[in-house]
């Protein structure tokens, strides 16, 4: 005769206190590396078709970047784009806000 295994009731979790959210006092800054703002920058340009020449030079230097590392290239396009964005907010070009001209500006100010 074949003896029945008994089931045990699954354990009940310990009463662990349970942790307060943090508040949301300060928001964490986000840094954004040069990459990532000049292919945001390159994007932009081609959406609202802004300086052919400074998206072609762009294109290159993002090229450049993935197969050197060597940043140089991207924080003068970086700044040559932070301009014509500038320019355009000045003439109410739909499009460019500010938050991507000072995203710009914060990425170029992380250059080290």
């Amino acid at each position: 005769m074949a003896k029945a295994t008994s089931k045990t009731p699954a354990k009940k979790a310990a009463n662990k206190p349970v942790k307060k959210a943090a508040s949301a006092s300060k928001p964490k800054p986000v840094i954004v590396s040069i990459q990532q703002a000049c292919e945001s920058a390159l994007l932009s340009l081609r959406a609202l078709n802004l300086n052919a020449q400074l998206q072609a030079e762009l294109e290159w230097c993002l090229g450049s970047y993935k197969a050197d590392s060597n940043p140089a290239g991207l924080y003068e396009m970086a700044q040559r784009a932070v301009d014509t964005f500038a320019e355009e907010k000045k003439k109410k070009t739909k499009g460019v806000t500010a938050k991507m001209i000072s995203d710009l500006d914060k990425a170029i100010k992380t250059k080290g």
